[in-house]
C-alpha cells in the first residue's frame, strides 16, 4: 500500500502537483464501501437473475400432539425427547383396571339379557300353543254345543215318554189290584159258605198279592221315570248352558293373545338390552384399545410432558412428534415484493450446512396479513418495515431427512 501511495504521489508530482477532484474521491469511496458490503455480506446479488427472488428463514415442521381419547393413570411411556418412532410403536400405555371391571359388568348385563330373551321366547312358545288349543276348542265348542242340546232334548223327550208309560202302567196295575181285591173278598165270602173251593179262594188271594206287588213295581218304575225326567231336564239345562262356552273360550283366547303380545314385547325389550349391552362391550373394548396409544407417524419425539403414574384426561398432550419427511422453509418477504409471490411457484432451497446443494421446493402458503419483523425491535424506523410470512415445501427426496427443523436456510423463488 505504501508503494502504491508513493507511486500515486510521484504521479501527482509529475502531473504538475494537481490533486484529484472531490467527486472522484466520493466515487472511489462508494466503490470501496460497495465492495466491502459485497465481500462481507456473502450475498452475490449481482449473480441472481431477474426472475429470482431471494428469501431467508429457517426449516420448520408440522408437530403432532399425542393425547389419549380416554382418561386414566399412565403405566408406561416408551420414548423420550429425541427418540425416533415408527408408525405403530407403543408410545404410552394407560392402566386398564377400571375399564376391565366395566367390561365384566357389561358382559354380565349381556348374559342376563340373553337369558331374558330365551325365557321370553319360551313363554311365547307356551302361550302360542295355548292360544292354538283355545282356538281349536272354540271351533269344537261351537259345533258340539248344538249337538249336545239336541241330544239332551231327545233324552228329555224319551224320559217324558217313559214317565207317561210308567204312569199308565201304574194306573193299569192299580185297576187290576182293585179288581183282585174285590175278587179276593168275594171268594173269601163264598168259600165261607162253601160256594167255591178252597183252591179257587187261594188263587184269588194269590192274584191279589201279585197285583199289589205289581202296583209297587209300577210305582217304583214311575219314580225311576220321574228321576230320569229330572236328569234329562238337568242335562238339557247343562247342554243349553254350553252355549256360553264359545264366548268363554273366546274370552280366554283374548287373554292369551294379550299375554302373547306382552311376551313378544318383553322379547323385543330383552333383545334391545342384548344389543345395548353388546354396544357397551364394543365401546369398552374400543376404550381398552385406546389405552394403548401408538404412533400415527414416523418421526422424532420433540416433547414429553408426562411420566408413569400421572393421571391424565382425554385430549391432554402427552408427547409431541414431528415428521422429518414433511418439513418446510418459513421465511418472510418484504411488503414491496410480496406481490411477486404466488402459491405454487417453484423455489430452490440452500442450507448453510451445504450451500452448494440445491433442494427443490414450492410455495405452499402466503400469510393473509403482514407482520413486523424482527419482533424484538422497538425502534420506530424498524417497526414500519412490514413483511409477509410464506411457507416453501421441500419437494425432492434429496432434502428429506437432510433438512431438519431449526436449521437456517435461504431460498430463491422463481417469480417468472
Amino acid at each position: 500500500m505504501a508503494a502504491i501511495k508513493e507511486k500515486a504521489e510521484s504521479q501527482v508530482v509529475q502531473g504538475g502537483g494537481r490533486k484529484p477532484p472531490v467527486p472522484v474521491l466520493v466515487l472511489v469511496l462508494l466503490l470501496v464501501l460497495g465492495g466491502a458490503y459485497y465481500f462481507y455480506s456473502g450475498k452475490k446479488i449481482a449473480d441472481l437473475p431477474d426472475d429470482r427472488l431471494p428469501v431467508s428463514g429457517r426449516i420448520e415442521g408440522y408437530e403432532t400432539n399425542i393425547g389419549p381419547k380416554v382418561g386414566g393413570r399412565i403405566d408406561f411411556v416408551g420414548f423420550r425427547e429425541g427418540d425416533s418412532v415408527k408408525v405403530g410403536d407403543l408410545l404410552v400405555q394407560l392402566s386398564d383396571a377400571d375399564i376391565q371391571a366395566q367390561l365384566k359388568s357389561a358382559q354380565a348385563r349381556k348374559e342376563k339379557a340373553a337369558e331374558n330373551v330365551e325365557e321370553c321366547a319360551y313363554q311365547i312358545n307356551v302361550v302360542d300353543r295355548q292360544l292354538e288349543e283355545s282356538r281349536l276348542r272354540l271351533m269344537q265348542s261351537s259345533e258340539d254345543t248344538q249337538a249336545r242340546v239336541n241330544e239332551a232334548e231327545a233324552s228329555l223327550s224319551q224320559a217324558q215318554a217313559r214317565l207317561s208309560e210308567a204312569e199308565a202302567q201304574l194306573t193299569l196295575a192299580k185297576a187290576d189290584l182293585s179288581l183282585a181285591r174285590i175278587r179276593k173278598d168275594r171268594y173269601a165270602f163264598l168259600a165261607s159258605r162253601g160256594a167255591v173251593t178252597t183252591d179257587e179262594n187261594d188263587q184269588a188271594q194269590t192274584n191279589h198279592q201279585s197285583q199289589e206287588a205289581l202296583v209297587k213295581s209300577r210305582e217304583s218304575a214311575l219314580e225311576a221315570a220321574q228321576r230320569q225326567l229330572h236328569i234329562a231336564e238337568a242335562s238339557l239345562k247343562q247342554a243349553r248352558s254350553t252355549r256360553l262356552n264359545p264366548g268363554m273360550i273366546k274370552a280366554q283366547a283374548g287373554v292369551l293373545e294379550g299375554q302373547l303380545a306382552q311376551a313378544r314385547f318383553k322379547l323385543k325389550s330383552a333383545e334391545h338390552e342384548v344389543v345395548a349391552a353388546q354396544a357397551d362391550i364394543d365401546q369398552i373394548k374400543a376404550n381398552i384399545a385406546y389405552l394403548n396409544i401408538k404412533s400415527p407417524i414416523n418421526g422424532i419425539v420433540t416433547a414429553r410432558s408426562v411420566e408413569p403414574g400421572a393421571v391424565v384426561v382425554p385430549g391432554q398432550t402427552l408427547l409431541s412428534l414431528i415428521d422429518l419427511s414433511v418439513v418446510y422453509l418459513r421465511g418472510y418477504i418484504p411488503e414491496g415484493k410480496i406481490g411477486l409471490v404466488r402459491v405454487g411457484q417453484k423455489a430452490l432451497i440452500k442450507l448453510d450446512s451445504d450451500p452448494d446443494k440445491s433442494i427443490d421446493g414450492k410455495v405452499i402458503q402466503i400469510d393473509p396479513e403482514g407482520s413486523f419483523t424482527p419482533e424484538n425491535i422497538y425502534f420506530k424506523d424498524d417497526r414500519v418495515k412490514q413483511v409477509f410470512g410464506i411457507k416453501i415445501s421441500i419437494e425432492n427426496k434429496n432434502g428429506v431427512g437432510f433438512a431438519k427443523p431449526g436449521m437456517p436456510a435461504d431460498a430463491e423463488i422463481v417469480i417468472k
